[in-house]
């Protein structure tokens, strides 16, 4: 049986730090495996209903773990002290994934406002399908955000 969350459960978890509740990741079943000093590992086990009509992981599953990466390395450089929402992201899809799916991502510049990261994804057979940069605009964690602008982290 499939539970839903009701909005008391959802509310009662994180939103903020290294244990924060993504709802879209726990329903692909990715985790965050590593985060800190800047660099972060988010991985997940692609499953049939997360492919593409050609029976690769589909694009979006990829983009997702390679944002997530992106977005725990740039919160752990600053000890998760603030949130991130992602502003800009560039992807290279090299080829076809398959298999146990590992996006590593790193803080690679920056400063107060905004954290500039790359990520690359390995497959199950440890070739690279995939690499991203991206842009991510620190903001006040969510509970600190005036009515209006709750925007959902990543």
């Amino acid at each position: 049986m499939n539970e839903t969350l009701t909005q008391s459960e959802s509310t009662a978890r994180p939103v903020a730090g290294p244990e924060r509740h993504v709802p879209f990741l726990e329903l692909l079943a990715a985790n965050r495996d590593f985060a800190a000093d800047g660099t972060a590992v988010v991985s997940l086990e692609l499953r049939p209903e997360l492919c593409n009509n050609h029976g690769g992981g589909h694009g979006g599953v990829v983009m997702t773990l390679l944002d997530s990466a992106m977005a725990h390395a740039a919160l752990s450089r600053i000890d998760y002290s603030r949130e991130v929402v992602t502003i800009d992201m560039h992807i290279g899809f090299m080829r076809p994934a398959a298999g146990r799916l590992v996006a590593t991502g790193r803080a690679t510049g920056g400063g107060r406002s905004v954290c500039f990261c790359e990520a690359e994804l390995i497959d199950g057979s440890g070739t690279v399908v995939a690499k991203a940069m991206g842009t991510f605009r620190y903001r006040a964690p969510a509970d600190a955000q005036p009515a209006g602008e709750n925007l959902r982290p990543n």
